[in-house]
């Protein structure tokens, strides 16, 4: 079984009398591209400055790499790369010369800023002055500023807020060769719903400082509510043929929705429409969605 990276034990946060974070523990597993996603003010980024030590709290509740915060802090900080809000780039300096600037600062070899430049894509317009790139590069070059020690767990915060289709899926295919092609471990916060449910293995999912769901994205869909979908001649008479064999029919723009309970229960449907001379046109399954699932968990 994978060992968690990040895991925090039932931790709480409070600015002054608001209490922001209550009874918080994540597991975060190694390998894992991690969506942490919550309405705004849930608490998502007191919790990624917590797990940064931008904000500090009581011992014994924070633990990266299997290693108490606190006391093993430059260690542990030293295997993390993040990008918090906006990106830390300079404008009038090129790409290449944002990235040379930071690996000095670090002392880090300048033979990691071409591996790097290649690793987010930018060898091209590494030349380029930052302050002429799309949001999406600029991004991307936050991201290489990040890598440059060549984390093993990279912390981001609304790495695609703003950014056109072309500059998500960009970072998705950026995160995804990191997590899947090197070995590192992402922990990322946002509200893309529909890009998350797409780039994520595992979700945690907190509202008003609780974790209201975590686990895999399989997990998430198991708990999902199902529907039989049914286009259908004579709609109308269809749902209550339906409704007075037992089952709870809606009827939406001429398609008969049904909660789904199994496979067994589709082939019944079917032979019930087809024995009263109703003819079946389709005959579909589907599942809600991330967006949908997350509404029905925090409201």
């Amino acid at each position: 079984m994978p060992e968690n990276i990040i895991e925090t034990i039932n931790l709480s946060y409070r600015f002054g009398a608001n209490q922001v974070l209550e009874q918080l523990s994540l597991q975060v597993e190694a390998g894992s591209i991690y969506g942490f996603i919550g309405p705004n003010g849930a608490g998502k980024t007191t919790s990624i400055k917590i797990l940064l030590n931008l904000l500090q709290t009581e011992d014994k509740k924070v633990f990266l790499f299997g290693k108490e915060f606190r006391n093993n802090r430059i260690n542990i900080l030293s295997r993390i790369g993040s990008l918090v809000e906006q990106p830390a780039i300079y404008h009038h300096l090129s790409g290449r010369e944002n990235l040379i600037n930071r690996a000095r600062l670090l002392q880090i070899s300048l033979v990691r800023v071409n591996e790097v430049l290649k690793l987010v894509d930018l060898s091209e317009h590494a030349d380029k002055k930052a302050g002429q790139y799309s949001l999406g590069m600029k991004q991307r070059l936050g991201i290489g500023l990040a890598l440059l020690p060549d984390p093993e767990l990279l912390i981001l915060d609304e790495p695609t807020n703003g950014l056109d289709p072309n500059g998500i899926i960009e970072i998705r295919n950026l995160l995804r060769k990191l997590v899947y092609g090197m070995g590192k471990t992402v922990f990322i916060s946002s509200h893309q719903l529909s890009e998350v449910e797409k780039m994520v293995s595992h979700l945690g999912i907190i509202n008003h400082g609780k974790l209201v769901f975590q686990g895999s994205l399989e997990e998430l869909h198991k708990i999902s509510k199902k529907k039989i979908h049914i286009q259908v001649s004579q709609p109308d008479n269809a749902k209550e043929l339906l409704l007075k064999n037992g089952y709870l029919t809606e009827l939406f723009d001429e398609t008969l929705s049904i909660p789904y309970q199994s496979k067994e229960q589709v082939s019944e449907i079917n032979q019930l429409l087809v024995s009263n001379n109703h003819k079946v046109y389709s005959l579909s399954q589907s599942q809600e969605n991330l967006e949908n699932l997350f509404l029905s968990i925090t409201q």
